[in-house]
């Protein structure tokens, strides 16, 4: 039996409209119903999330890099610290003195302290113990407390330099305006420090290199963490409100606990008082109730001898125990 031509056509139709439409299914649909979209989909999720990753490790490793520069930078500076000239300490103690001139009036303590111990003890020892201790000893310990009195009202305005700086950059303004900002409204001598780290800005000189010379000034740790944070900005950039914020805050908490510590160890000091100043006192008690017992002590060769063993000891002693009630935070 013959199909009819017309059937033939339609039926050839219909087979190829299936054909295609199956086609068609295949290329949209399978990919969809295989996972082969959702694989490829977490394929490319996964690369850009590693991409992410190896950046981020990248950005720390260099932050760590630069931390480490920082503190290598920082330990040959303290190395360097040992070895501070005469200018150096003289700026430290906040003095606008040359060296001719801090010689100068270290001389005149010298003649003057020599001349007044010569007249009291009528011997040439007094003039010389003089000397000494006017000239060399006494220059050196004004020196010395100058600077940590100056480094004590240092620590207490540094923390409001930093937050000034951290509403200031929050607010919009540049860090060289900040800076400008604390040279000329902060307390003393976090302004003329600040005001020396401008100066030297507008000589052209790099604010991280102009920062990191606070130290050499200032010779505390606070000094150098800001000179960090500052150089680390500087190189590989970052939130520096957030950093200093952090600063600040850690500063304060340094500041408490050195307090603590204080409070906690003047027990430790007073009674160190004590035990330096006993002798002194027992042996005041002994002149003025017996003279004649204890002078002895500085009239015969022995009692010179003994007298100059017992400032031996005490010096020790007053050194050791000075040691052990002082800690360093």
């Amino acid at each position: 039996m013959a199909w009819p031509a017309m059937d033939l056509t339609t039926v050839a139709v219909a087979l190829l409209s299936a054909a295609s439409a199956g086609g068609l299914a295949y290329v949209f649909l399978y990919p969809a119903l295989s996972g082969e979209a959702r694989a490829e989909k977490r394929q490319k999720t996964f690369v850009g999330s590693t991409a992410a990753r190896v950046e981020r490790v990248t950005g720390a490793q260099n932050r760590r890099d630069q931390v480490a520069q920082s503190l290598k930078e920082l330990e040959q500076r303290e190395k360097a610290r040992h070895k501070l000239t005469l200018e150096a300490r003289i700026a430290q103690a906040g003095l606008d003195w040359s060296k001719s001139k801090f010689l100068l009036i270290s001389a005149l303590l010298g003649a003057g302290m020599g001349l007044v111990l010569f007249l009291i003890t009528n011997g040439w020892m007094g003039l010389v113990a003089g000397l000494f201790i006017g000239g060399l000893g006494l220059p050196r310990w004004i020196l010395g407390y100058l600077k940590n009195r100056r480094i004590s009202r240092y620590l207490e305005e540094l923390p409001n330099a930093m937050d000034v700086i951290v509403r200031g950059i929050k607010a919009g303004l540049p860090l060289n305006d900040c800076l400008r900002m604390i040279a000329a409204e902060a307390q003393e001598p976090v302004r003329s420090e600040f005001k020396a780290i401008v100066d030297e800005q507008a000589l052209g000189v790099p604010i991280a290199d102009a920062v990191a010379k606070l130290y050499d000034r200032v010779p505390v740790a606070e000094s150098t963490f800001f000179a960090i944070v500052i150089s680390i900005q500087a190189k590989a950039g970052g939130n520096l409100s957030e950093t200093l914020g952090n600063l600040s805050r850690v500063l304060r908490d340094r500041k408490k606990m050195k307090a603590k510590v204080q409070a906690m160890s003047q027990e430790a000091k007073a009674s160190a008082m004590i035990i330096a100043a006993l002798p002194f006192m027992v042996a005041l008690m002994t002149y003025l109730s017996s003279p004649k017992y204890i002078e002895l002590l500085w009239i015969t060769d022995v009692g010179k001898v003994a007298l100059v063993c017992c400032a031996v000891w005490m010096t020790i002693g007053v050194l050791v125990m000075r040691k052990m009630i002082n800690f360093e935070i």
